[in-house]
């Protein structure tokens, strides 16, 4: 028990001793995590000037080198006292803030200390001697381990602040500084291209489809907080890019670099686009937004709040306002075709047209997706009958892509154009077409109405830049009255008339319908007797052709018979010729004869009287007739047969024509008769010659 005693003094004297005899001789250890921050007490040479707090030419004060890891002599405890502290230690992806506690004062125009080339704050005697400045720095500290002189510098990390030796009452401003910068995500570089979120372009104008921003499809809005300050009526500082032999300032990443430019404070025209920057939040803040994105179907028209006044390039007769080049500040000439552009919000505004044909609804609760109609509603009329409908109608519009910067500089936006303009002038056109219309013409001529609104209302929309391809007219609505729809009485009136139409064209097809069943009953039956009336148009023809021949034979039979007809004809007269000389030979031969026999009886009568005797005696009938017809008597009245008398002269004529003789009115005496026989001889004679 008593050795271990004595071990444990004797140990314990021998690092006294040694603490002892390095105090004496003035050696310190420095950890190799650490850093020593000499304080000299005293000096032969004099103490700091009033306001500086590191030491330069062996003054008192801090020092401004600093003591590595390892063993130091010459620190004597009387004269120095030599302050450990840590290594400043900037973890990987991240950066560190410095701030100055003595240099020289800043400028006026100045929020941030120059850079100076020390090593990365690791010389304090080149900060200082360079013209280092007190206060924020524009330089940062990028990920490694620094042995950096605390006294001088603070330095401020995402995990802690790094004070040094100096415990003051601005401690507490260090570590609002870093929350601050905490807050604004400052430790770590600058980001874009990736952690943002899905936003829609131009806030609710869209038409369905990829017209969203991603969350790669952002840019960085840089806000310099250093520098001189913007020209007198500028907004938004100009871009700076570096010339040839320049030193570019690498989006804002070089702060010297970018002041040197002639950079100055405030919001940047110049954006940054995808990819890692390492940039002094003390110096610039950046706002992550999303890139300005054109659907396909649009166009963007730019106005520009940046820029020198342009020329205007629309002439005189356009006067509502002027339209520039691009680069200058207002309404750009020429609108941005779809697409994605990097473009700073703040300092250029993009308004979205539609190029496509869309619809807007005048329709009581209905809005289309692009919600240009959200405010519509449909549109209240009296007719020129006394109804009051309420008219849904939808409008398709077309706005030329080139026509469309003037669009937007007449009316600012396409919902202004809509609530300014279309909505009154369709409006008024249709209440005006109302005081005109029945009702029932609303109801029937719908298309009538729809082609002249199309007509006039895209005559008076040309004035305006918008092209109208259709007004389209919904059904009427109405209010009921003692509850009943006016509206729809007028419907049945319409289906009943309808109805008695389409009857009157049902009996009329159903009257087309029975001739064309008849029609194909006849077809049918046709079909059926397709043989019969074949072997009936074959007969037909046959017998057509039989009556032909017939009829051939019948000519040449005529023929014939006309030429023997002919042929008996000339025979015949020839006969006859001949007959009628035999006759007149024969009867001058019989009339001889009978002149002979009338001679012998030398009295006509008695011959006449004899041949009666003969008929009388060969005739059937009785002798004595039933009845006596007296038919005249003689001259002395006896009843003989006077030639005078009725019955004489009948005799007369009967032997005369007998005889061929024409005795006239007269009677017939012997010499008359023998006269007639002589004359009749004579003819028959030359008739004969």
């Amino acid at each position: 028990m008593n050795t271990g005693i004595l071990i444990l003094e004797i140990v314990g004297g021998i690092v006294v001793g040694s603490w002892i005899v390095s105090v004496l001789l003035g050696v310190r250890y420095i950890p190799h995590d650490k850093v020593g921050i000499v304080e000299k007490l005293w000096s032969r040479t004099g103490s700091l000037g009033e306001g500086r707090i590191v030491a330069l030419d062996d003054k008192a004060g801090f020092q401004s080198g600093v003591l590595r890891g390892g063993f130091h002599g010459g620190y004597f405890l009387w004269q120095y006292r030599v302050h450990r502290v840590p290594l400043v230690m900037v973890p990987e992806g991240q950066v560190a803030y410095v701030y100055a506690r003595d240099g020289h004062p800043l400028e006026p125009t100045q929020t941030l200390g120059r850079v100076v080339d020390g090593n990365c704050f690791q010389d304090a005697v080149a900060f200082l001697v360079k013209g280092g400045q007190r206060g924020r720095q524009r330089a940062i500290l990028r990920e490694g381990l620094y042995a950096i002189n605390l006294a001088l510098f603070v330095v401020l990390t995402a995990d802690r602040t790094y004070g040094g030796p100096i415990r003051d009452r601005e401690d507490g401003k260090f570590d609002d500084w870093r929350k601050e910068l905490a807050k604004l995500d400052g430790f770590r570089p600058v980001l874009i291209g990736q952690g943002g979120t899905e936003v829609a372009p131009g806030g609710d104008t869209t038409f369905g489809g990829d017209s969203t921003v991603s969350a790669s499809d952002t840019i960085g809005v840089v806000t310099v907080q250093d520098g001189p300050p913007l020209a007198p009526g500028e907004i938004i500082a100009p871009e700076v890019q570096a010339k040839e032999g320049q030193r570019d300032h690498s989006y804002f990443q070089d702060p010297e670099a970018f002041l040197a430019l002639g950079g100055r404070r405030g919001m940047q025209l110049q954006v940054l686009t995808n990819g890692t920057f390492f940039i002094n939040r003390w110096f610039a803040s950046v706002q992550t937004k999303p890139k300005t994105v054109i659907p396909i179907g649009f166009v963007g028209v730019v106005v520009s709040y940046h820029g020198g006044p342009g020329e205007d390039v629309t002439g005189l007769s356009f006067r509502y306002g002027e339209q520039v080049e691009p680069g200058h500040r207002g309404v750009w000439k020429r609108a941005l075709p779809p697409g994605k552009y990097p473009l700073n919000p703040y300092a250029l505004k993009v308004e979205l047209v539609p190029t496509v044909n869309f619809v807007l609804r005048w329709i009581t609760g209905q809005v289309e997706a692009h919600r240009y109609d959200a405010d519509l509603e449909s549109i209240e009329l009296i007719t020129a009958d006394g109804y009051e409908p309420v008219l849904p109608l939808s409008l398709v519009l077309h706005i030329d892509y080139e026509k469309a910067p003037s669009v937007i500089q007449r009316f600012g936006d396409v919902k202004r154009l809509i609530s300014q303009t279309l909505d009154p002038i369709l409006s008024s056109y249709f209440r005006d077409v109302a005081q005109s219309t029945n009702m029932l013409e609303l109801l029937t001529h719908r298309e009538e109405i729809q082609a002249r609104a199309t007509s006039e209302l895209g005559r008076r929309f040309q004035a305006y830049d918008i092209n109208c391809i259709a007004v389209l007219i919904g059904r009427p609505q109405s209010k009921e009255v003692n509850g009943e729809d006016p509206i729809e009485k007028l419907f049945e009136q319409l289906r009943q008339r309808r109805l008695a139409e389409e009857q009157i064209q049902t009996f009329a097809r159903q009257q087309d319908a029975a001739a064309k069943l008849r029609e194909l009953n006849d077809a049918r039956a046709a079909a059926e007797k397709q043989t019969e009336l074949t072997q009936t148009r074959i007969d037909v023809e046959v017998a057509g052709n039989r009556g032909e021949a017939h009829l051939a034979e019948a000519r040449s039979l005529a023929k014939r018979d006309v030429t023997r007809a002919e042929g008996e004809s000339k025979s015949r007269e020839l006969i006859g010729r001949g007959e009628a000389s035999k006759i007149a030979s024969i009867g001058m031969s019989e009339a001889a004869v009978f002149l002979q026999k009338i001679q012998a009886f030398r009295d006509p009568r008695l011959f006449a009287l004899s041949s009666l005797g003969d008929q009388m005696t060969k005739s059937t009938q009785p002798l004595v007739p039933e009845r006596l017809a007296m038919l005249g008597g003689g001259e002395n009245g006896n009843g003989g047969m006077d030639a005078g008398g009725l019955f004489g002269r009948l005799i007369a004529m009967m032997l005369a024509e007998r005889a061929g003789v024409d005795i006239g009115e007269k009677g017939g005496s012997s010499d008359e008769l023998r006269a007639y026989a002589e004359d009749l001889m004579k003819k028959s004679t030359a008739q004969s010659d």
